[in-house]
């Protein structure tokens, strides 16, 4: 059997769960879970892959939605399943009794924890919501559809 140039599976799954810090000032002190929130954006935001932080610059405004979004409900550990590691919140987003009368089409995911580092950013179709609840419902936590995979 020949060897293969890889990065460990294994490796993919403890960055979901924060083992190893490569960086030269470790912060990680901790050994519990970190909390995570999700805040909407305005269409016309510029939220992408540059997105380094929660910004509430570009964030919905409105009756009964809160800056800085919801907490994320994480009691789902990451898996894996050669070759990716994965993980979904255990609870959809859920916004009640909104108005937000101004069109918004993303989900910031990020780390609140760890000084709002960004994690992900997830589009939808452009919605506004009146005196109603907004949903985002949690795909299922699978290799081919978990919300954050890493491969």
């Amino acid at each position: 059997m020949a060897n293969t140039q890889a990065m460990c599976d294994s490796f993919k799954q403890d960055l979901l769960n924060g083992i190893h810090a490569f960086g030269t000032a470790v912060v990680r002190a901790g050994t519990t879970a970190d909390t995570f929130k999700a805040a909407l954006y305005l269409a016309s935001a510029t939220i992408n892959n540059t997105t380094t932080a929660y910004t509430a610059t570009g964030e919905v405004t409105g009756t009964g939605y809160t800056a800085a979004g919801v907490t994320v409900t994480n009691a789902t550990a990451p898996a894996i399943t050669t070759p990716s590691a994965y993980w979904t919140p255990s609870a959809s987003f859920a916004w009640t009794g909104v108005t937000l009368s101004t069109a918004f089409d993303t989900v910031l995911l990020y780390n609140s924890t760890q000084s709002n580092k960004a994690v992900s950013v997830h589009t939808f179709g452009s919605q506004t919501v009146t005196a109603g609840n907004f949903t985002l419902t949690m795909p299922t936590n699978a290799v081919s559809t978990a919300l954050i995979r890493i491969v």
